[in-house]
C-alpha cells in the first residue's frame, strides 16, 4: 500500500475548453469510460461543500504532495457533474488531462461504507492511495478499520457500488 493526492482568450482557456467537451461526449458515449461497474461510475459526492468534489480539496495534490491540499474557488474544472477544486493550474491541467486516475473512487463516498453496502461521506482529511488510486473514509475510526483489510473491502466495494452508484 502506497500513501501519497484568439481574440482575448488564452490558449491555456481553449484547450482546457477543449479538452472539457472532449472529456464530457466521452464519458456520455463510453458510460463513464466504459468501465461499466467500476468505482468511476455514479454521482460525485459533494455534500461537504455544496456542488464541489472532494470538499474543496486538491485531488491531485494527494498524489504529488502526499496530503490534502485545499483547493481554490477560482482554480476549477467541470466533471462529472460536480466542481473539483485545485491549488495551481498546473494541477488543474493534470486532471482534465486524466481524472479518472485522480477523481477518487466511489465517487469520493467512504470507501469502508461502500464496502458495506452503504453510501456515507468521504472526509477528504481520512484518505489513502491503494495501486495508484485515491480512497476517502469517513473519519480516524473507520478509516482504521478500513485499513486492517484494504484489498477485502475494495473487493467488496466493487461488488457493491454498481447498484450504490445507480441509486445515487
Amino acid at each position: 500500500m502506497t500513501r501519497k493526492r484568439s481574440g482575448g482568450v488564452s490558449r491555456r482557456r481553449v484547450v482546457l475548453a477543449a479538452a472539457a467537451v472532449l472529456l464530457a461526449a466521452g464519458t456520455a458515449s463510453a458510460g463513464w469510460f466504459g468501465l461499466g461497474g467500476s468505482s468511476d461510475t455514479g454521482q460525485v459526492f459533494t455534500g461537504i461543500v455544496e456542488g464541489v468534489a472532494v470538499g474543496g480539496y486538491d485531488p491531485v495534490a494527494y498524489f504529488t504532495q502526499g496530503r490534502p491540499v485545499e483547493g481554490s474557488a477560482q482554480i476549477t474544472a467541470e466533471y462529472r457533474g460536480a466542481t473539483w477544486r485545485f491549488a495551481s493550474e498546473a494541477n488543474r491541467e493534470t486532471f482534465v488531462a486524466e481524472p479518472e486516475k485522480y477523481a477518487p473512487a466511489y465517487g469520493g463516498y467512504c470507501s469502508w461504507a461502500v464496502a458495506q453496502g452503504k453510501l456515507a461521506k468521504g472526509d477528504p482529511k481520512n484518505w489513502d492511495i491503494v495501486d495508484g488510486r485515491l480512497y476517502l473514509n469517513y473519519s480516524d475510526d473507520i478509516q482504521s478499520r478500513w485499513r486492517k483489510d484494504i484489498p477485502g473491502f475494495i473487493g467488496k466495494a466493487q461488488a457493491n457500488w454498481p447498484g450504490l452508484a445507480a441509486g445515487n
